[in-house]
């Protein structure tokens, strides 16, 4: 049995010619190599291939779907020469040393190329001890790719003795070399020739020759031709950071269904590590593919995904592969160039155990990203270990996986139970909590929301630098809330990911918390640049136009938007519905409640916002019926704290409307049903205060600044405004307006807890402040505020309550002013009674306020 090319006597005599090997019928050549001297490998099939001799190499050539192992014993079988690319990390691999062990059985040819200067371990040297070797020691390698090139031609031309004049000197014992970029074990000394003394045997009646390549290696020309081939191939294969690249699903063929989806999440992250490289979202892909007439959940194939990347107009694809070979698992990546199918780069790796199987797809993730254009600076900068930034446990990153596939195709109630269990399985799954989180705060779930994004916090080390700063930001945002500390956080987040729109849409969410909604606009404009088909984003910007009064951007925002995939995104139909109430579409408005009602999750939000609706035009029973089934909705889908939103701010409504003791009750309901919810607590304590019960006003006051101290909204917006309604309660504008003082810089903020995006309360308050104070002139302004602002009131009782503070208002001035000035402040005054008595035209007759409102205008014609 042949065991390799062994070259005795005379190099050109016949009988050292390769024999005649059995019929084959696939490539010419087999390199084998370990996947951490990937490099090499693709140096040497770039050349070989030049040469138009046919290589079979890992991954490239595995077709997706076929087993691994079966793929490599077959194409072992169906080549005529076998290279090995010999190193350190080449003893390592079993996987190498059972390629090897089939070659011989087939009697393949074994060629190895030694580019390590390292002896081989017993089970390799038991197959290749007694076969020549191929040196290339010295860097560069192009430097010697010719040569080899030149030996392999020869020898699988049959002209042994043209492949004998390579040989120049017997094997030499070079000092290890320095610098060739692969990884090495510590240098176990030179690799020694058969026979001599450190293999522990003698082959004395054999005379042993390197095929060395250390000598001469032709012209300059066609070296230096030979390498800038090489290295313009490697160029062409780069991305660049504009390109976007689509991950297929791994194709499974180790019958283990753990791998089913999880490989695909873990490598996302991998990559998403990187901010160089940009994966097409999930958003981006359920768009395509619904252009496909395909449903959200398709499997990506190799086949479907090279379609979708062409639609998507991305520029390469990466399959991924698992199979088993005995014990072992061996992973391959795949990048292939949408439009012509050319393999960019690809990466083979082999791990023990099940349990190594993350780790090592993190590492062949990280090498993939290197060959495809990313700065080597930037893949050392941001590589932190897949085990470390997700879990070790397949099962736990399995639940998430479907968790996150979930949350994409039927929304966050759905996705809860996958992704408790995901921490179930991993208690420090820092991704996995905060993936609850905004679970949570999506279904309205604030406390819930905090809990879990506190945790992934304190765990945050447990997560990639991207993920670290993204859960960092949340937590100062939702949390702690921290408004400053967020938007410095984002910031960084977008320097060190500038191409990631998520921080750019965030960004713009902290902005419009801080009521900066030109800002707002601009920040989430860019990640609409980003990721044009960003569906976050969309429905943000809508509001942001509200809010800055520009309604028919808006409707035209929403009409681009035709056609597109929507999913359940209740921001959207929130503002949706707003764009119907300040149109006056009634019917666009009942389309809207009809999605609210068809969502048992977001049903209480629909009916919540046809309560205030109610409330809005003095409607105060249909109001307190429609807030009762909105609590009632809110329960049924565990959102506690939702219900106990709706109650306060149905006791902030009726406290308004003159019906304080009614009040008090609801908003102790709020705080029964919710103790622990920072937005109930906020709007109860104003609502205790507005109703005249100082003692539970203060008190709630104290508590949420001890629980919030370094909230933004807290101090600057909620705290400032229960104490100047405090004052207000004994009589003494002066303090309240000092008060108020600290909200003027957030007082358009968006309030994330409640259905429109703010009441303004601290304007409502301070314009009450005015007309307690006999400040006619100021009290007109700020109620006026309000009502320019429509885009962020929406049907808050406050809008409409603005008339009736304008008619107020300028009443004020036609008593405190003489002449014209005095005659024109009535005019407007009379003018504002009536703009409100015309808003309450049918309002509920045993309203309180209605009755002072009508009693007003009556005297005051």
């Amino acid at each position: 049995m042949r065991r390799g090319v062994s070259i005795e006597g005379d190099p050109s005599s016949p009988e050292n010619a390769l024999s005649e090997p059995p019929p084959r019928t696939g490539h010419d050549v087999f390199i084998s190599h370990s996947s951490k001297d990937k490099a090499a490998a693709d140096a040497v099939c770039a050349i070989l291939e030049q040469r138009k001799i046919r290589c079979w190499i890992a991954p490239r050539d595995i077709t997706p779907g076929k087993e691994w192992g079966e793929a490599i014993i077959d194409a072992i079988a169906g080549s005529r020469m076998m290279i090995l690319i010999f190193s350190a990390n080449a003893n390592d691999s079993p996987q190498i040393s059972r390629e090897v062990e089939r070659a011989v059985n087939k009697q393949v040819v074994i060629v190895p190329l030694r580019i390590e200067d390292v002896a081989p371990t017993k089970s390799l040297e038991y197959f290749i001890g007694s076969v020549h070797w191929l040196d290339a020691l010295h860097q560069p390698l192009e430097s010697h790719l010719e040569r080899i090139a030149s030996v392999v031609e020869g020898a699988l031309g049959g002209d042994a003795a043209a492949a004998a004049k390579q040989v120049a000197e017997p094997l030499q014992r070079p000092a290890p070399i320095v610098g060739w970029p692969v990884q090495s074990a510590s240098s176990q000394g030179g690799i020694v020739a058969p026979g001599d003394p450190r293999l522990g045997r003698t082959q004395k009646s054999r005379r042993v020759f390197a095929l060395s390549l250390a000598g001469a290696l032709g012209t300059a020309a066609l070296l230096a031709a030979g390498g800038l081939y090489y290295r313009s191939h490697l160029q062409s294969n780069r991305l660049t950071e504009k390109d976007t690249i689509v991950v297929s699903d791994f194709t499974n063929t180790t019958g283990d269904a753990v791998f089913d989806d999880t490989l695909k999440t873990a490598l996302n992250v991998s990559l998403q590590q990187s901010p160089f490289l940009n994966v097409l979202s999930d958003s981006q892909v359920a768009k395509t593919l619904q252009q496909m007439t395909r449903p959200a959940g398709t499997k990506l194939t190799p086949e479907m995904v090279r379609e979708l990347c062409l639609r998507a107009h991305s520029k390469a694809y990466l399959a991924g592969s698992i199979g088993s070979l005995g014990s072992e698992y061996v992973l391959g990546l795949k990048a292939v160039n949408c439009q012509n199918g050319d393999t960019l780069a690809q990466e083979q790796v082999t791990a023990s155990s099940k349990e190594k199987v993350l780790d090592a797809l993190g590492k062949t993730a990280s090498r993939l990203r290197s060959e495809l254009g990313e700065s080597l600076a930037t893949v050392q900068k941001f590589d932190v270990p897949l085990a470390e930034a997700t879990t070790s446990s397949l099962e736990a990153l399995k639940a998430f996986s479907l968790g996150r596939k979930t949350f994409n195709e039927k929304g966050s109630a759905s996705a809860l139970p996958f992704d408790h269990h995901a921490i179930e399985l991993d208690p420090n799954f820092a991704v996995g909590y905060d993936a609850l989180g905004v679970d949570y705060s999506s279904l309205g779930e604030l406390e819930r929301s905090s809990e879990y994004h506190t945790k992934a916090f304190q765990l945050r080390e447990h997560a990639s630098e991207r993920e670290k700063l993204a859960i960092t930001a949340y937590f100062y945002n939702n949390v702690t809330g921290e408004l400053g500390k967020a938007v410095q956080t984002y910031q960084e987040q977008i320097e060190s990911y500038p191409r990631a729109p998520a921080a750019y849409v965030n960004l713009g969410v902290v902005y419009a918390l801080q009521g900066q909604y030109d800002k707002a606009a601009e920040v989430t404009r860019q990640a609409v640049q980003l990721a044009p088909d960003t569906l976050a984003s969309d429905p943000n910007l809508v509001n942001y136009a509200l809010a800055l009064q520009r309604f028919d951007e808006a409707r035209q925002m929403i009409h681009d938007m035709q056609g597109r995939p929507k999913g359940d995104d209740f921001i959207l139909h929130d503002a949706l519905y707003a764009l119907a109430f300040l149109g006056a579409d009634s019917a666009a408005m009942a389309d809207q409640q009809k999605w609210f009602a068809d969502k048992p999750d977001y049903e209480n939000a629909g009916l919540a916002l046809a309560s205030d609706t109610e409330a809005y035009a003095g409607h105060l029973r249909n109001a307190r019926d429609l807030t009762k089934r909105a609590v009632d909705s809110a329960i049924r889908a565990d959102s506690k704290e939702s219900g106990a939103v709706w109650l306060a701010n149905a006791a902030l409504q009726q406290v308004a409307f003159g019906n304080p003791t009614e009040a008090r009750q609801t908003a102790a309901e709020a705080l029964k049903l919710a103790p622990t919810s920072q937005g109930a607590e906020s709007e109860a304590a104003l609502a205790f205060a507005m109703a005249g019960d100082t003692a539970r006003a203060e008190s709630l006051a104290q508590e949420l600044g001890k629980r919030s101290p370094l909230a933004t909204q807290i101090q600057s917006l909620w705290l400032p405004t229960i104490q100047a309604q405090l004052a207000l309660d004994r009589k003494n504008p002066a303090p309240a307006l000092n008060a108020l003082q600290a909200a003027s810089h957030i007082e358009f903020g968006q309030i994330d807890f409640v259905a429109n995006l703010s009441c303004l309360y601290p304007v409502y308050v301070r314009g009450q402040a005015y007309l307690a104070a006999g400040q006619g002139a100021a009290a007109s302004a700020e109620f006026h505020k309000i009502l320019d602002h429509s885009g962020i009131v929406w049907n808050c009782w406050t809008g409409a309550l603005a008339h009736l503070g304008v008619a107020r208002a300028n009443a004020l001035q036609s008593r405190t002013s003489q002449g014209a000035d005095a005659d024109t402040a009535r005019v407007r005054a009379l003018a504002a009674y009536k703009d409100f008595l015309t808003l309450w035209k049918d309002a509920d007759p045993d309203i309180p306020i209605f009755q002072q409102a009508k009693a007003e205008y009556a005297k005051l014609q």
